[in-house]
C-alpha cells in the first residue's frame, strides 16, 4: 500500500511538472495540440504565449518556442548589377525581429533558415533595384545612405508577409568581383612598373651625364694642374740654371772645384763603394793637383 501512495505521489508531480512551462523575456511561445497549432476560442487566431508561467495539457501539449529579439543577418557579399552593366560585390547585413508571431511561423514554418532566406531574398530585391538605377561613382560618391533607405522602405513589405520587422539595412563594403579587381591590379601595376622603369632610365642617364661632367672636369683640373706643375718646374730649373751659370761665371774654377767635391761626397757617402776609374781621370784632378786648388 505504501509503495502504490508513492507512485500516485510521483505520477502527480511527473503531471505537475509536465503541465508547466516557462517562457522567457524576449522569447514567444505556441502550443501544440497532437501537432496541430492551438488557437485562441474567442478569436480563433494563433495563441501565443507572452514571457511568463504558464500551463499545458501534459502528454498532449507540445511547445514551440521562438526567439524574439532583434536578430541579425549577416551573409556572404551578393554580386548586383549597376546602371552600367559593371558588377559589384555588396556585402550588407540586415537587423530584423519577429512582429507577428503567427504569420511568421505560417511563413516559414517557425525555421529560423527559412526566414533569413526569405529576408534575404527580398532585402536583395530592394537593393538590386537601386543599384540597377546607379552608376558606379554615383555609388561610391555618396549614394550609399540613400541606397540602404530605399532598401529598408521596400524590405517594410516583410512586416504583412513574413510578420518580420526590418529594424536597419546596413552596407559594410562594395568591391569590385576578384577576376576584376585582380585584372585592375594587374593593369595598375605594369603602368607603376612603366613609369618606375622610366624613372630609373631617365635617372642612369642623368647619373651618366654627371658622371661625364665630373669626369671631365677632373680631367682639366689635372691637365691643368700638371700644366702648371711642369710651369713651375720649368721656371724652377730655368732659375737653378742662371744661379749656376752667374756662379759659374763669377769664378769658374771654385765652381769646378765645388761640383767636384759634390761629386767626391756623393760618390765615397758608402764605405763598400768601389770605384774603377784611371788614377790620371779627371776626376782625380782636384785630389793630385793641389796647386789649383790652392789658385
Amino acid at each position: 500500500m505504501k509503495n502504490f501512495s508513492i507512485a500516485i505521489i510521483s505520477l502527480l508531480l511527473i503531471l505537475a511538472v509536465s503541465s508547466v512551462f516557462v517562457i522567457y523575456e524576449g522569447q514567444r511561445g505556441i502550443v501544440f495540440q497532437f501537432s496541430k497549432i492551438k488557437r485562441d476560442s474567442a478569436t480563433d487566431e494563433m495563441k501565443v504565449y507572452a514571457p511568463g508561467l504558464h500551463f499545458k495539457i501534459p502528454f498532449i501539449e507540445t511547445v514551440r518556442k521562438l526567439d524574439a529579439r532583434i536578430q541579425t543577418l549577416d551573409e556572404p557579399a551578393d554580386r548586383f548589377v549597376t546602371s552600367e552593366k559593371k558588377d559589384l560585390m555588396v556585402d550588407s547585413f540586415v537587423k530584423w525581429r519577429i512582429v507577428d508571431f503567427s504569420t511568421y511561423y505560417l511563413r516559414t514554418s517557425g525555421s529560423v533558415d527559412n526566414a533569413r532566406a526569405l529576408l534575404k531574398q527580398k532585402v536583395n530585391n530592394g537593393l538590386r533595384t537601386e543599384f540597377g538605377n546607379r552608376t558606379i561613382k554615383e555609388i561610391v560618391s555618396g549614394d550609399r545612405d540613400a541606397i540602404m533607405s530605399k532598401a529598408l522602405e521596400s524590405a517594410a513589405s516583410s512586416r504583412e508577409d513574413l510578420g518580420i520587422e526590418v529594424v536597419d539595412v546596413r552596407i559594410k563594403a562594395i568591391n569590385l568581383p576578384t577576376e576584376i579587381s585582380q585584372s585592375i591590379y594587374e593593369r595598375m601595376r605594369a603602368e607603376r612598373t612603366a613609369v618606375a622603369k622610366e624613372h630609373r632610365s631617365q635617372g642612369q642617364e642623368q647619373a651618366e651625364i654627371i658622371r661625364a661632367t665630373i669626369d671631365a672636369k677632373v680631367t682639366v683640373m689635372l691637365a691643368e694642374a700638371q700644366k702648371n706643375a711642369f710651369t713651375v718646374r720649368g721656371e724652377g730649373d730655368a732659375l737653378a740654371a742662371k744661379v749656376y751659370a752667374d756662379a759659374y761665371s763669377k769664378d769658374a774654377d771654385f765652381y769646378s772645384f765645388y761640383r767636384s767635391l759634390e761629386a767626391y761626397e756623393n760618390s765615397f757617402s758608402s764605405k763598400n763603394d768601389i770605384m774603377v776609374v784611371k788614377p790620371d781621370s779627371e776626376f782625380f784632378r782636384f785630389l793630385k793637383d793641389g796647386s789649383d786648388t790652392n789658385k
